[in-house]
């Protein structure tokens, strides 16, 4: 297999190094994987199609290692497992006759994500085209400490993305959003952290859906080729 289709899997639940530790299941010639960021803002599920590999659920405890390791190799790899009984224990990535093992840990180390009993109903849906993930990855590079941003509707009811916003004179980066509807009641304001890296390792998106709850819920799903990618992102407490 091609040594980026795997890189693209581990982007897209590892956010960035936020998300290290999580539980891989392979099988019919899927790769996928649920997680949750250890404050539990953010869970999701990633699933990449068409890989092929052997049945098994391996314990990637140190993503941000595995990462280095595959940074030995070129592009087309072969993956192969060494198992004690019934349970894998060590990965192999091998390029040639250049080779790199990543010994696999319990799968009782790695965190479950919670359960997701009930969904609310989501009143707003904006939606999330090149220009808006590019627009915010851009000002959130620019707010580099800024740690949060609000969706709030301006003066004229037109809903905006805020980055940095607050009652009081900040630094700020407002986008104006395009939305299917607009439901929102009050601001409603989440990690802007988080949001760049999901943008980032999402960004070759051409459009996508983030639909949001008045109840402090986000949801966004991303079907770019073979990786299906789904987040929910949990909103923060008030900002002044």
């Amino acid at each position: 297999m091609e040594k980026t289709k795997l890189n693209k899997f581990i982007q897209k639940y590892n956010l960035g190094g936020n998300v290290n530790s999580v539980k891989w299941t392979a099988g019919e010639n899927q790769l996928k994987t649920s997680f949750v960021t250890p404050d539990k803002s953010l869970l999701g599920t990633v699933v990449a199609d068409n890989v092929k590999f052997e049945d098994a659920d391996l314990g990637v405890y140190q993503t941000d290692q595995l990462q280095k390791l595959l940074n030995v190799l070129d592009n087309d790899v072969d993956l192969s497992l060494t198992r004690a009984g019934d349970r894998a224990v060590s990965l192999k990535v091998k390029n040639g006759s250049v080779s790199v093992d990543y010994v696999l840990s319990d799968l009782t180390v790695i965190p479950d994500p919670p359960a997701l009993k009930r969904l609310p109903d989501f009143q707003t849906k904006v939606k999330l085209d090149t220009q808006f993930i590019d627009t915010f990855i851009k000002g959130k590079s620019a707010l580099a400490d800024v740690d949060m941003f609000t969706f709030v509707n301006d003066k004229s009811g037109n809903l905006t993305a805020v980055i940095g916003y607050s009652s009081t004179n900040t630094n700020r980066v407002t986008i104006p959003v395009e939305t299917d509807t607009n439901g929102l009641t009050e601001p409603v304001t989440f990690n802007a952290n988080l949001f760049k890296e999901m943008l980032v390792a999402n960004k070759e998106c051409k459009s996508a859906v983030l639909e949001v709850s008045n109840e402090g819920l986000a949801k966004v799903n991303f079907k770019i080729d073979d990786y299906d990618s789904t987040y929910f992102i949990v909103a923060m407490s008030d900002v002044d």
